[in-house]
């Protein structure tokens, strides 16, 4: 696919980011045609520039996350670094930013500035609590989104402390958010005839939105969803298991005709007909039973358990 064709091909992003999850957003617009322009810091940049390994002086994590972009350093705490900036969001579609709330409007940058100099302009904020809010002045990471959010406390093994997965998982989820509230925004504005908005992506938010059904769960049954390792609770059989030489194999056989197709395979025909077992309910159910047969079935063949 060309350049001109890609779908969001003759949009201007502006970035005002560091580090993760505006940055990443960007990218996402970069990846698919916009124009995105990278504003940096005189005092060496975005951070990330010498973060985890280092290819020539300068992180391999940096050329990922600053593909298809260009940069351009500003001082914004002189005047003449937020006159280039206006004149630059002027003519821009999409301003992503994640400072700390209330950063830009210190600068005189304030969304009520930016909507007056563009009318058309969609602002994505990122941030740990939001915009508004008790603890919107605090500062905000991913692994505090993940903790706040709900996602550390159900991840490792339940007679151990909670884990953290090796990636910006926070982070990332929050600009994947951000990029769907911009695209929503550019909707209203292009077919609506609306004027630009502000979509507000709190790090927290973003993390407790993806808890599927544990709050229900926990509003009809008091239910709270614990750690669990390997294994996908509510759903059977999912789960990983290590081979007699080693290696680690996911089952994902929790879909009801590969569920009967993998009881086959395993020489289980007897579970394979069972009709309690035809749908994840009832597999679910007798879990405890259907992880017991297959660690039997490992110990039988040799191949894995």
């Amino acid at each position: 696919m060309s350049p001109a064709t890609k779908p969001l091909a003759g949009l201007k992003v502006i970035e005002l980011g560091t580090l993760i999850a505006g940055p990443f957003a960007s990218r996402i617009c970069a990846e698919f045609g916009a124009e995105v322009i990278k504003v940096e810091s005189p005092d060496g940049g975005d951070p990330l520039r010498k973060w985890r390994k280092l290819y020539e002086g300068t992180s391999l994590w940096w050329f990922v996350q600053a593909r298809n972009k260009q940069s351009i350093t500003l001082n914004l705490k002189h005047e003449a670094g937020r006159e280039v900036l206006k004149k630059l969001l002027s003519e821009a579609d999409i301003l992503i930013e994640n400072f700390r709330p209330g950063v830009l409007e210190k600068l005189g940058l304030g969304w009520d500035v930016l909507h007056a100099l563009n009318p058309k302009l969609v602002m994505v904020r990122l941030s740990g609590f939001g915009q508004t809010g008790p603890m919107k002045d605090q500062p905000g990471f991913g692994a505090v989104g993940e903790s706040m959010g709900g996602l550390r406390y159900i991840t490792g093994f339940e007679d151990r402390p909670p884990v953290r997965t090796g990636i910006s998982i926070g982070d990332s989820i929050a600009a994947l958010w951000g990029v769907i509230g911009a695209l929503m925004a550019l909707r209203h504005r292009e077919v609506n005839g609306g004027s630009g908005q502000v979509v507000d992506v709190a790090l927290y938010e973003a993390i407790f939105a993806m808890m599927e059904s544990m709050v229900p769960e926990f509003d009809v049954f008091g239910f709270i969803r614990e750690r669990t390792g390997n294994i996908m609770p509510g759903i059977t059989p999912s789960s990983i298991h290590t081979s007699s030489d080693g290696k680690h194999i996911q089952i994902g056989a929790n879909g009801d005709a590969i569920f009967k197709r993998f009881m086959q395979a395993i020489d289980r025909q007897d579970l394979a007909d069972d009709a309690t077992l035809a749908s994840n309910d009832g597999r679910d159910a007798r879990r405890d039973e259907l992880y017991g047969v297959i660690a039997d079935f490992g110990e039988r063949d040799r191949s894995f358990r």
